[in-house]
């Protein structure tokens, strides 16, 4: 949940404020401490501290380090609390060693007391300070840095990418990795290690993406990649990343959450682009013969796969099981061979997920993965890959994957709905047609419904609790819409199925208590007219995201309307994302909140 970044030779500028800068592209990682460490004529200095990357560089001036090689990190509290000394790098006791880490080290209480009854002295509460002991333990034991960091990996059981330096070879960044994602990117005359791509974009698009086991070291001019003691040969794995600097900065927007929100036209261009019809249908076949489909992911990911569920069982029957990947292990029973499972995460590092997939791969379940992210944990190690080409995403509110992600499973359930005989050709033709004109869509949605946003921001953001209703198709919208608000403005959404509202909801609701309807089926709209009237009745602020033909029938009804175009229910799934995005966003600017980094939260999430 860390972000760690490491870098040797020299990109023209001090290596602390490379490094800073760095850190600021991964800050959206964790960003409860920060720190640095740099090798300079055969000695490392450590400046780390409590507090997000600006205010530590503020207070110890890690900007101002300069050396052959240095790491960095940014945290999301795991093991200790966020403090001084539980920020990262650690060292070793004698300071010839210092480390960066992102997971979590299982094995780390009976290290530590192995080391500690050897005489190590221990200075923080985190995990991750064994393995700064460890390796001294075995080069102390007349080791090469190598051999010793080989000893170490033997040695740790859990989680972690890890970034190590070690002032005895000061040209070197040693690395790790097993299931927390790692990537090396290649520069002329240095080169990074990094959790994520755009730490170190400005200066390289050039990537070698490590999988999981491997360890070795990078130098200014070499890359040097292990496994099990024996050498791998990465050339095969260099890939040039087409997104530019720019798309991982601000462009002049206050947030990286506005302006990601503003991405999506390209977004959802550039995952059409990338679709292959032969692949879709090759998938949709694995569909349609499948004994049980598994749909599964975390957070916003698990929104979209409820979307997916609802077109292939809801439209066509297929027997479809969605869950949380984080309660996989009540599906297990019911998976074996014959089964597929869709495993949806932007990441493609989330832990939960990329557990599930494991479980379920081994008892000979078939996965398809859809990811926004090339080459990471969970494709990898699934039997079938879908991406998105979202590009990057900073703000920790994911928006433009998630419409993404819409857009992928719209078109894979279509293909299977032809392929099953439920669309004919001219019905699939009319769908396609209209997903891979969405983004036009989608920039006639944002240029027509922002204003309209910001003014019912206005409205919300004086507001304690507020409820999202809708009914089929809309309801994993209305769920992601209340996860938004949640998310970034901090006031208490909760997502219904509209008809439950009566069932105990609805108890809640009294004079100015926001109600937000989304109208996304046509075969539900009647009933949803009246759970708006019952809202009406007890004072409520009713706000409907409608489309654009039902807004004579809703437009007095409700107290305010967002309007959106008319397309079909799954392709309005996609559309009506965006104003909820432009509601939550605003909501939580006007109350004072940063929707980049809100609290407690972060982006990926690798750890269970």
């Amino acid at each position: 949940m860390c972000g760690i970044v490491g870098l040797t030779g020299s990109v023209g500028e001090r290596i602390g404020l490379v490094l800073r800068r760095c850190l600021e592209r991964l800050e959206y990682r964790g960003y409860d401490s920060a720190g640095v460490a740099v090798v300079n004529g055969g000695v490392i200095t450590v400046r780390k501290g409590r507090g997000k990357i600006s205010e530590v560089d503020a207070r110890v001036n890690f900007t101002g380090l300069n050396g052959v090689s240095g790491i960095g990190h940014t945290r999301w509290a795991t093991h200790g609390k966020p403090s001084d000394e539980n920020a990262h790098p650690h060292t070793d006791c004698s300071g010839t060693v210092a480390v960066v880490h992102n997971g979590i080290i299982s094995n780390y209480r009976e290290l530590r007391e192995q080391l500690e009854a050897r005489g190590h002295r221990f200075t923080s509460d985190t995990d991750t300070e064994v393995i700064a002991h460890l390796f001294e333990d075995y080069v102390k034991a007349r080791l090469t840095a190598l051999e010793a960091l080989r000893e170490v990996v033997s040695r740790l059981r859990g989680t972690y990418a890890i970034a190590l330096l070690y002032a005895g070879e000061p040209d070197k960044v040693f690395f790790a990795r097993n299931v927390s994602p790692l990537i090396i990117g290649l520069g002329n005359g240095f080169n990074f290690l990094a959790s994520d791509i755009p730490a170190f974009l400005e200066y390289t698009n050039r990537v070698i993406t490590l999988h999981d086991g491997e360890y070795g070291f990078i130098t200014p001019g070499s890359v040097y990649v292990e496994r099990g003691g024996e050498p791998v040969d990465v050339k095969a794995r260099v890939r040039v990343v087409n997104w530019s600097p720019e798309l991982a900065s601000k462009e002049g927007y206050p947030h990286f959450m506005l302006k990601e929100i503003h991405e999506q036209p390209r977004a959802l261009r550039d995952t059409w682009a990338g679709l292959d019809t032969d692949q879709l249908s090759k998938l949709s076949d694995l569909l349609l013969k499948a004994r049980r489909v598994f749909i599964t992911g975390s957070g916003t990911s698990y929104h979209a796969g409820l979307v997916f569920d609802h077109l292939l069982s809801g439209l066509m029957g297929l027997d479809t099981h969605a869950f949380n990947s984080s309660e996989y292990k009540r599906y297990v029973k019911l998976a074996g061979d014959g089964d597929v499972m869709v495993a949806v995460s932007q990441s493609g590092e989330t832990i939960d997920t990329l557990m599930a997939v494991r479980v379920f791969r081994r008892l000979g379940v078939r996965v398809i993965a859809v990811s926004n992210i090339v080459d990471s944990t969970i494709p990898r190690e699934s039997d079938y890959q879908l991406y998105t080409r979202a590009g990057p995403e900073v703000g920790v509110a994911a928006t433009k994957t998630f419409t993404a992600q819409l857009m992928v499973l719209n078109a894979l359930a279509a293909t299977a709905a032809l392929g099953g005989g439920v669309l004919g050709k001219d019905e699939y033709g009319l769908i396609m047609g209209e997903l891979e004109h969405l983004p036009d869509l989608v920039n006639l949605t944002i240029t027509s419904v922002e204003a309209k946003a910001r003014h019912i921001a206005s409205r919300l953001a004086s507001k304690a609790s507020a409820y999202y209703l809708s009914r089929g198709l809309g309801l994993p919208i209305a769920m992601e819409g209340a996860l938004k608000l949640k998310e970034v403005a901090y006031i208490h959404a909760e997502a219904y199925p509209a008809g439950e509202s009566k069932h105990g909801p609805i108890a809640l609701v009294e004079g100015g208590f926001p109600v937000l309807f989304i109208a996304t089926d046509d075969e539900y709209v009647d009933a949803l007219e009246g759970n708006v009237m019952e809202m009406n009745a007890r004072g409520a602020l009713t706000i409907g995201v409608i489309p654009a033909k039902h807004q004579p029938r809703f437009g007095k009804l409700l107290s305010e309307v967002i309007q959106t175009p008319n397309v079909s229910p799954g392709a309005l799934t996609i559309l009506q994302s965006i104003p909820l995005q432009l509601l939550a966003y605003y909501t939580a600017v006007l109350r004072g909140h940063d929707p980049d980094k809100p609290r407690n939260l972060a982006k990926t999430v690798t750890v269970e």
